[in-house]
């Protein structure tokens, strides 16, 4: 049991500092920068994430998601409600915004009026929605010859959540294969920390991954910016600490 404890133990974190100050793209200056291809999830007053969608059009303090790659119809809601707009900048700084909703169809969600919403010791862990086809693999499966389908939800540097219509049990030891558009196929060991049924026969799981080697965080945390941005240049580190 030690082992797995050392194997799977996270990084303590630390509050994230408010996103630095832009005026790009139309964006009020007290905005974080914003860019169409963004992902940014959008949370009720109630605190329930409502739908996850990319930025299609920018305008002062105004901005339209349309639906994720894959992605089946947003869930809609009354014009006029106040929601909270959630995402990451390009240095990977959580943000919370919030804002009055414009328009919200099965594929266009518009919201204006965007504020910052300053967020007290706030911890966010950056996590991209994907929805895309991966494989499960029980642990001593070295050639990884016996693959078990699923969906890769959403994943983040630290885990990922994946939905099958197999039961696992809390604490499981697999291995996750997944492929991110037109990236390498990756490979990581996880274990199951938590699972729920999410639709009649459906589950989703919490998969944490083990400390991975630093070229495999490095490749996972490029693919996961250049996705989350839009971004299809060659990776580089930059000066001020962005990926491109």
């Amino acid at each position: 049991m030690s082992f797995f404890k050392n194997l799977f133990s996270k990084n303590k974190e630390t509050p994230q500092s408010p996103a630095p100050a832009a005026q790009k793209s139309g964006i009020a200056q007290e905005l974080p920068e914003l860019a169409e291809g963004m992902s940014l999830d959008v949370v009720t007053e109630s605190g329930k994430l409502m739908l996850s969608g990319r930025i299609s059009t920018i305008s002062g303090t105004s901005l339209t998601l349309e639906r994720l790659p894959g992605w089946l119809s947003f869930e809609t809601c009354n014009v006029g409600d106040k929601v909270s707009v959630r995402g990451f900048t390009r240095q990977m700084i959580a943000f919370n915004l919030t804002g009055t909703v414009q328009e919200s169809t099965r594929m266009v969600f518009g919201v204006k009026n965007l504020k910052v919403q300053h967020v007290t010791n706030q911890r966010m862990s950056f996590r991209l929605p994907v929805n895309t086809e991966a494989a499960m693999f029980r642990e001593d499966d070295e050639h990884l010859s016996r693959p078990e389908e699923c969906i890769l939800v959403d994943i983040s540097t630290g885990g990922a959540c994946v939905e099958t219509d197999y039961i696992h049990s809390e604490e499981e030891v697999i291995q996750l294969r997944f492929k991110l558009e037109d990236y390498p196929v990756m490979v990581f060991l996880g274990q199951i920390v938590r699972g729920a049924e999410y639709t009649s026969g459906r589950y989703r799981y919490g998969v944490l991954f083990a400390q991975p080697k630093p070229e495999e965080l490095t490749t996972l945390t490029r693919t996961l910016y250049n996705i989350q941005t839009g971004n299809r240049k060659e990776w580089s580190r930059g000066m001020e600490g962005t990926w491109s």
